[in-house]
């Protein structure tokens, strides 16, 4: 089944909720050691796949280009919508802000190489392993999260599903149209870009900074542009 990793890193997600849910009795001050070291650990992430690029220069014009793009759209903004939409539903939090446990679960469990390439891998070959490692570790972070965001981590279930699925969905056919070199040369990139959204995700965890880190989603596709642009031109030239 090719929707199964996806399925089973929202369900792991969901899981680390609900078990979070359960200890939000922590002190918090240890919540608060926990989140820094957590916060800390995801920036070391960042710094790793940031490290990954061979044109950093695509990496920076991608985040400059998304940064504009995702602030005349909002995003961010429009993200707080939704999760002050499910808060007025559902009621507040006494543990945090549904619309903030929405928006930093979607963040730290949507932006990554990890998600994609484990959704390829899961439409382009039918193995689902990194998204089952991917599940442990999302897991993890949810219990983590929600001990100190509350119950609006478990919606940041839906987008991981959504996002994973659709590119697993689409990787039955990606083999068509999209040269190998291709492919690999945009997960490189990807990556990169991504990683250092994880690096602004981990210092706003930290309290370090306060950036709108949705609004620099728009760079991911840039990244694709980009990539292919110079492929395309090395091809012809």
């Amino acid at each position: 089944m090719i929707l199964i990793g996806a399925l089973v890193n929202g369900i792991g997600v969901s899981i680390g909720t609900l078990l979070g849910s359960l200890l939000r009795r922590i002190p918090d001050s240890m919540k608060h050691t926990v989140m820094n070291v957590m916060g800390l650990a995801i920036i070391v992430m960042g710094v790793q796949m940031g490290f990954k690029s061979e044109n950093f220069l695509i990496v920076i014009l991608s985040l400059a280009i998304g940064a504009v793009i995702g602030e005349l759209f909002t995003l961010e903004d429009k993200l707080t919508n939704i999760g002050g939409w499910l808060e007025k539903k559902i009621g507040s939090s006494k543990e945090g802000s549904i619309s903030q446990g929405f928006i930093t679960g979607t963040l730290v469990f949507v932006v990554g190489a990890m998600g994609i390439i484990g959704a390829l891998d899961s439409g382009i070959r039918g193995n689902h392993d990194v998204l089952y490692t991917k599940t442990i570790i999302d897991t993890f972070v949810a219990l983590i999260l929600t001990t100190t965001l509350g119950i609006g981590v478990l919606f940041s279930a839906i987008p991981v599903i959504l996002y994973e699925g659709s590119i697993a969905i689409f990787a039955t056919q990606i083999e068509r149209f999209i040269p190998h070199a291709l492919m690999n040369s945009f997960i490189t990139e990807m990556t990169a870009t991504g990683g250092i959204m994880i690096i602004a995700i981990g210092s706003n965890l930290v309290g370090i900074t306060n950036i709108k880190v949705a609004n620099l989603l728009p760079g991911i596709v840039i990244t694709a542009l980009l990539v292919s642009i110079i492929y395309g031109f090395k091809l012809h030239f």
